[in-house]
């Protein structure tokens, strides 16, 4: 294994994943800055989302292939700029369209480096996929545990300022990347597309990763302003510890062979993920903070097991097409999480917190029973 080049890649993706999130924790306080409304402030994680779920689509019209270094170079020089920017950021506007900018470079510098981490070692390509979904879930983690500890103690600029510094020491390791290597991106058709969805497997899993994305971000992305209405004295450092329970999910992408086994199939798995996000989802009706910071921890881990299991599979589904079916995966996944970043805010500020949980529960019920009643489909997989 190629230490230098690993090491490299997965720092650039806790910086991508750090600058994605940080603005999670941050959504109270910058909507009060900036004087918007809760849905408005959610627009900010809501944005690089959307990008996510149809960026990998349009560029495989645009380009056939980039070189990959080169994208993470051009990246981190507009991220370090962009970063700075928003530090300086004087209207929701201005702050939005900024944001925008970041969403159009994420998905590339997220598709680069999956390429590079594919190519560096091709013995060990499904320990280094392990690798790249725990560096995106630590870099998620820290992007809001530490947006959250800083704009506490310096300022929510210093945040973005602080990003701005660490993509410029990202460029700096980049120029020592020894890859030069092209990253293929998926060109999909409708006739694909369609032809795909006729197979209810891919139906099923589809449909289950939008509704588990759409519970997840919607919940975490109003969490913060319902510690708030608990508490007005919470601060965003301790807002930014909530999500110390997003780091199980290193531990699930890494073990996730040991839980499979003890399930011995993976629909068993996911259905037992799906009960223990619905549980913890109903959890969330309980006022006391501590216990709500302790429930992040249930929430995430069956959000993760969902998650890991439901990927495994929609990769080994079909031989042919698989860039096209993890494309497609990751759509419907990020099209969820753009949704859930929307539709919840405006429930939790038309009908409040309670209502707003009962309906993430009526959705995970639905899925649950849908998953479960399809199970058999997939035996042949377990």
């Amino acid at each position: 294994m190629k230490t230098k080049e690993l090491s490299i890649i997965i720092y650039n993706i806790v910086v991508i994943l750090s600058v994605m999130y940080a603005t999670q924790p941050l959504q109270p306080l910058l909507a009060k800055e900036f004087d918007v409304s809760i849905v408005k402030s959610s627009q900010f994680t809501a944005v690089i989302m959307l990008f996510l779920a149809i960026a990998p689509i349009i560029y495989g019209y645009i380009l056939e292939r980039v070189n990959a270094k080169r994208v993470l170079l051009i990246a981190s020089v507009i991220l370090a700029i962009t970063n700075t920017c928003l530090a300086f950021s004087s209207s929701y506007e201005m702050f939005l369209t900024i944001r925008t900018i970041e969403a159009m470079v994420i998905p590339a510098i997220l598709t680069s480096s999956m390429s590079i981490l594919a190519n560096i070692d091709k013995i060990n390509v499904k320990l280094n996929m392990s690798i790249y979904v725990a560096s995106t879930v630590f870099g998620g983690l820290v992007g809001r545990v530490f947006s959250g500890y800083i704009a506490s103690t310096f300022g929510w600029q210093m945040v973005f300022l602080s990003l701005s510094f660490a993509s410029i020491i990202g460029l700096f390791l980049i120029t020592r990347l020894r890859f030069d290597a092209q990253a293929h991106l998926t060109k999909a058709t409708i006739k694909d597309i369609t032809h795909i969805l006729r197979d209810k497997r891919f139906t099923v899993i589809y449909l289950l990763m939008f509704s588990i994305f759409f519970v997840f971000v919607g919940v975490l992305n109003i969490l913060p302003f319902r510690l708030k209405e608990l508490d007005p004295t919470t601060s965003e450092s301790q807002i930014g510890l909530l999500y110390l329970g997003y780091g199980i999910g290193i531990v699930v992408s890494l073990y996730i062979h040991r839980i499979i086994n003890f399930f011995n199939k993976e629909m068993r798995a996911i259905l037992f993920g799906i009960a223990i996000f619905l549980i913890s989802t109903t959890l969330y009706i309980v006022e006391n903070p501590l216990i709500i910071f302790l429930n992040v921890f249930l929430f995430c881990l069956g959000m993760f097991i969902v998650h890991t299991v439901s990927t495994r599979i929609a990769n080994s589904l079909k031989e042919s097409q698989k860039s096209l079916t993890s494309g497609m995966y990751l759509s419907f996944y990020y099209i969820g999480g753009t949704v859930g970043s929307i539709i919840p805010p405006m429930f939790y500020q038309l009908y409040g917190w309670d209502e707003t949980i009962y309906l993430c529960m009526f959705l995970l019920f639905i899925i649950f029973i849908f998953v479960y009643l399809n199970r058999k489909i997939f035996k042949a997989y377990n």
